[in-house]
């Protein structure tokens, strides 16, 4: 990885020359799943929200990618979210440090050896960021990934910058340049990725439940009756206006109909009816706890397979 030195102040913009560092950059798929679903928490959370417009473009997000060099090889294993200080431009220096201190008590091998972000291309305010964390890696590297679906593209919205001193104008200048990389996967990962891959609701469905189903019908049962309560209020005003005769035995029918309402509105429908709707939510939540539960059991079965099947080879494990 190419070493510059901090000391040019002037940033540089995105180039779109390749690197001459010599090294060879492996990516794991769960950093790819990391920052695709980092991605796309933050435009969910934003669009239900409200925050951005119609067509408007989603919100960048950053991070931090980790992982082990062994001489001219990085290899980058996973990732973690990093919030952004939009008014200063960079990231949160203090929430870095404290998670890179806990991923130190668990992977004691992993260092941090970039960042991530979204978007396009590579712009000139991501040098700033880029600079912040030379301290913490002389080097660092960039991950950036572009969210617009591309149906021509064949291969991965995935690229690699890193950071080079050119001199420009006779002046020196930390500029972006283009990366390769391969997709290192160990067969804990493939088992993984392919399941994650093939998810699909229980009743093999794409979007249905039985939970939708069940609301669907519920609201159906509500709108029929809406429909029927207005009926008999166009009658009710018909009659009354003498448009059509009186009939005496629908409107006792209609007065007994009637005379059951104020019952719902008492304090003791109302804790019954609290009373059953908790316990109708614990019911469902419930099964939704066993249901995750028995499929991490299956998932953690079969990386606990793929590891056995890679210690009896002797081969050497990695982190997934």
């Amino acid at each position: 990885m190419a070493t510059p030195s901090p000391s040019p102040s002037t940033s540089s913009s995105p180039s779109t020359s390749t690197s001459s560092s010599g090294l060879t950059f492996k990516v794991h798929p769960l950093v790819i799943l990391n920052i695709s679903d980092h991605h796309t928490r933050v435009k969910t959370q934003a669009n239900h929200c409200g925050d951005s417009a119609a067509g408007a473009a989603a919100p960048r997000v950053f991070g931090v990618v980790i992982g082990v060099q062994r001489g001219r090889t990085v290899e980058i294993f996973n990732s973690f979210e990093v919030q952004f200080d939009k008014e200063k431009g960079f990231l949160d220096r203090v929430f870095l440090l404290k998670k890179q201190e806990l991923y130190k008590k668990v992977f004691p091998n992993f260092y941090i050896l970039g960042w991530y972000s979204t978007g396009n291309d590579a712009q000139e305010s991501d040098m700033h960021i880029h600079k912040a964390l030379m301290d913490i890696n002389e080097s660092p590297v960039y991950v950036l990934l572009n969210p617009l679906i591309n149906p021509a593209q064949k291969d991965l919205p995935i690229t690699i910058y890193e950071s080079e001193l050119h001199v420009i104008d006779g002046n020196p200048q930390l500029i972006f340049v283009r990366s390769s990389y391969t997709i290192e996967t160990v067969e804990a990962e493939r088992i993984s990725v392919d399941h994650v891959a093939h998810l699909k609701p229980a009743d093999g469905g794409s979007a249905g439940t039985q939970l939708a189903a069940h609301l669907t019908g519920i609201h159906s049962a509500i709108k029929m009756l809406n429909s029927r309560v207005g009926v008999l209020l166009q009658y009710l005003l018909a009659m009354q206006k003498g448009e059509i005769p009186c009939e005496n035995s629908l409107l006792r029918q209609v007065s007994s109909l009637l005379r059951r309402l104020p019952a719902m509105e008492s304090a003791k429908f109302q804790d019954d009816f609290l009373m059953e709707y908790n316990d109708t939510l614990l019911v469902t939540y419930l099964a939704m706890l066993t249901n995750c539960s028995s499929t991490m059991n299956e998932l953690v079965d079969k990386i606990n397979t793929a590891y056995d099947r890679n210690t009896r080879r002797g081969g050497r494990t990695t982190f997934f």
